[in-house]
């Protein structure tokens, strides 16, 4: 496979996915194109067995699945952005698909769809569709990541300033926004905001209202899950912290373009802090009321079952989550 005929890279980042990574990979190789495309998969070191899934599928698919395989584990070492540090460095594709090892594409012209849209729009810098969620174990959680209810157009600031989340499974951009990374995305503790951020600060969105991916809650070991686990307060302060500077950093690298939507973006992160950590003074201040609007109305219901029923919402939730 020459470097030249590839159009798309896939970017798989895994540790610790035995139970799903074959799922994964099988749906990267479903799909149906008219254009060569490559797998990028890092392993930081699993310790389950998921490497050696992985060398099984480079074996029987070779130049298409392209492993890296740690021999120590790098995120312990402080790496946030395994993608940025490994993965995007050794892409070949003029286009970039987002999808962690223990979440999948459902739909086999995911690629295509968005390869095409990109191509007959080449100020567009970011793709996403929606995604279904796939529920692992018990959680009070929605069914779908469904940011917009149509197909359209998203304007750079809304990228920014974005009251639902984008499924990282959904994300494709061009792989010429990743050659140099800016601080805001090296110092960033996830993913997938900044590059939300790089795509706004070089084009824009376009969302297509289709779930073409699956987006896993509850996987063990994943960054959510650990994220509950110890301090989570601490860590959910600390996140807020890291949160805000991302946003100052881009807000500067962009000479104020997008301050509004990048002063907005932090005060949101903050509430959201709060909404986890049950901060119910602040989750009903006047001050963020925009902010609890946007919250799915199964969301504020829980909250005000909470706050009003506290013993009434313990039993409840142990019931149906065992926790």
């Amino acid at each position: 496979m020459e470097a030249e005929t590839v159009m798309a890279s896939i970017n798989c980042v895994t540790f610790n996915h035995v139970n799903y990574i074959r799922k994964a990979l099988d749906s990267f190789l479903m799909q149906k194109t008219d254009f060569a495309f490559e797998i990028l998969v890092h392993d930081d070191a699993s310790t389950d067995g998921t490497s050696e899934i992985i060398r099984e599928y480079e074996a029987k698919y070779p130049g298409r699945v392209r492993p890296l395989i740690q021999k120590e584990n790098q995120y312990s070492q402080g790496i946030d952005n395994i993608s940025g540090a490994f993965n995007f460095p050794r892409a070949r594709g003029k286009y970039i698909f987002m999808c962690d090892g223990d979440d999948y594409f459902l739909s086999p012209d995911k690629l295509q769809r968005q390869v095409d849209y990109m191509e007959a729009h080449p100020d567009c810098t970011l793709c996403i569709h929606s995604a279904r969620i796939d529920l692992v174990g018990k959680a009070l959680t929605e069914s779908q990541m469904r940011p917009y209810r149509k197909s359209r157009v998203i304007p750079p600031e809304e990228i920014i300033d974005k009251s639902s989340g984008y499924a990282m499974s959904s994300m494709a951009f061009p792989a010429r926004l990743v050659k140099e990374l800016p601080d805001y995305y090296v110092d960033c503790p996830v993913g997938d905001t900044p590059l939300q951020l790089l795509a706004a600060a070089n084009g824009y969105g376009y969302y297509m209202d289709e779930p073409m991916s699956a987006y896993r809650v509850g996987v063990a070991g994943s960054w959510t899950v650990e994220g509950k686990s110890g301090d989570y307060e601490g860590k959910q302060s600390a996140y807020y912290r890291r949160m805000k500077r991302t946003y100052e950093q881009f807000d500067r690298a962009t000479g104020g373009r997008f301050h509004q939507a990048a002063e907005s973006a932090a005060l949101r992160t903050y509430f959201h802090t709060m909404v986890n950590t049950k901060k119910f003074d602040e989750i009903y201040n006047p001050a963020y009321r925009r902010y609890y609007r946007e919250l799915t109305p199964r969301t504020r219901f829980f909250l005000r079952f909470e706050r009003s029923m506290p013993g009434a919402y313990k039993m409840a939730r142990k019931a149906f989550t065992g926790r």
